[in-house]
């Protein structure tokens, strides 16, 4: 299991689009003449009304990660029902399957609700099988398994990539007006898509993912500060690809919390998206004005005087300079050459008016494992921080 897309439902999807484009470095997928079908053969990822009558979609790309970007031309459009009961956010994860009719077949037997029976069409050289199942809250998963057009059935011959194929004839493209952030600014891939549900519910939503697509339970986080506290399980895909923490408030004034009242229920929280070059990513992000969540004061202070610092002081210096978080384990070596894997950390402000849906940037050197662990509290607090401007958690000093 991977990845295969993300999608949003917007109020906008063309200004998205664009946002996407200019901040993020993002390109987009094909052009607005696409006809109207569900499925997008030009790149084999099922789209249910592509600019048809009452949804527009748009389809933006960096590296492996792509991302669908919907929103209403009329009241009967999907995407305006989700928009009368949430902000605008992740309606949609899809993920690339090996067996999509046994994954609907087992979503049926523990009850999860079928919101598209499976469908197959051939997608120029492959053969594609997809279906949709009702996950938690509002959001959704579309399953799909991709194989060799003559070789269907066979499941040597399904795809092991989590992204759409493009063939050689078509490339992603940009209007004339429109110009990426920097070609070098691309990302490796999702890292994890963090789920935040109702306080009691983090135990049932854990059940779900295990008994229907096999999820397993990794880490789990106990994060409390003097201001709030919340609970997280990180869920692991049976191949290790797939990495969802699910977070449920500890106190009435978490984060969490604030999320579940302003996306009114449970959603995806934020994206975390893998990037080769962190430093030079943000930098470039920055040049852009995205904007990104300030680190607590001290910090670097506190990184400095730590035991082990694996970082260079110039590496340390331009890390600082772009307000990244830093973490490491202390005796864990990366191969034989005693190297310290090294974990960085970055998050945005909320991109939507409500302080709901956020990125988060992750550069994992010498396959640094985890979350940063090191990270979290810095991090909550950051994000208290917000909560205080906003006025949603009373600072105690």
């Amino acid at each position: 299991m991977k990845i295969d897309h993300v999608h949003f439902y917007v109020e906008d999807a063309k200004a998205w689009r664009d946002w996407f484009v200019h901040h993020l470095g993002f390109q987009v997928v094909g052009d607005s003449a696409i006809p109207s079908t569900f499925l997008q053969k030009e790149d084999c990822i099922p789209l249910q009304g592509r600019n048809d009558a009452h949804t527009s979609t748009e389809v933006v790309k960096s590296g492996p990660v792509y991302f669908l970007l919907s929103s209403a031309l009329l009241p009967s459009s999907p995407v305006a029902e989700f928009l009368r009961q949430h902000p605008p956010g992740v309606a949609d994860i899809a993920f690339c399957v090996e067996d999509v009719e046994q994954i609907i077949s087992l979503a049926q037997v523990h009850g999860a609700k079928v919101l598209q029976p499976v469908q197959q069409q051939q997608c120029g050289q492959k053969y594609i099988k997809w279906g949709k199942i009702a996950a938690w809250g509002s959001l959704s998963h579309t399953l799909i398994q991709r194989e060799m057009a003559g070789d269907h059935g066979d499941q040597g011959a399904i795809f092991s990539s989590s992204s759409p194929s493009l063939p050689h004839s078509l490339t992603p493209s940009l209007p004339h007006s429109l110009t990426p952030s920097s070609s070098s600014s691309s990302f490796a891939a999702i890292d994890h898509i963090v789920l935040n549900v109702n306080a009691g519910d983090l135990e049932r939503a854990v059940t779900w993912y295990q008994n229907i697509l096999d999820f397993q339970p990794q880490q789990t986080f106990n994060i409390q500060t003097a201001r709030s506290a919340l609970y997280s399980q990180v869920m692991v895909s049976g191949n290790g690809e797939v990495q969802l923490p699910i977070n449920e408030p500890a106190s009435a004034n978490s984060q969490i919390q604030e999320f579940l009242n302003v996306n009114r229920g449970p959603g995806i929280q934020h994206i975390a998206l893998r990037t080769r070059n962190i430093v030079d990513a943000i930098a470039q992000f920055r040049a852009t004005g995205l904007c990104l969540l300030p680190v607590p004061k001290g910090y670097y202070s506190q990184i400095r005087r730590r035991k082990g610092l694996p970082l260079s002081t110039d590496e340390l210096d331009a890390i600082t300079q772009q307000e990244i978080l830093v973490d490491w384990k202390e005796n864990t070596f990366f191969g034989s050459k005693n190297i310290i894997p090294v974990l960085l950390q970055i998050f945005t402000q909320p991109i939507f008016r409500q302080p709901t849906f956020f990125f988060e940037f992750i550069e994992r050197r010498y396959q640094a494992q985890g979350f940063g662990e090191g990270n979290f509290r810095a991090l909550f607090a950051a994000i208290e921080n917000e909560q205080i401007k906003r006025g949603s958690l009373k600072d105690f000093g």
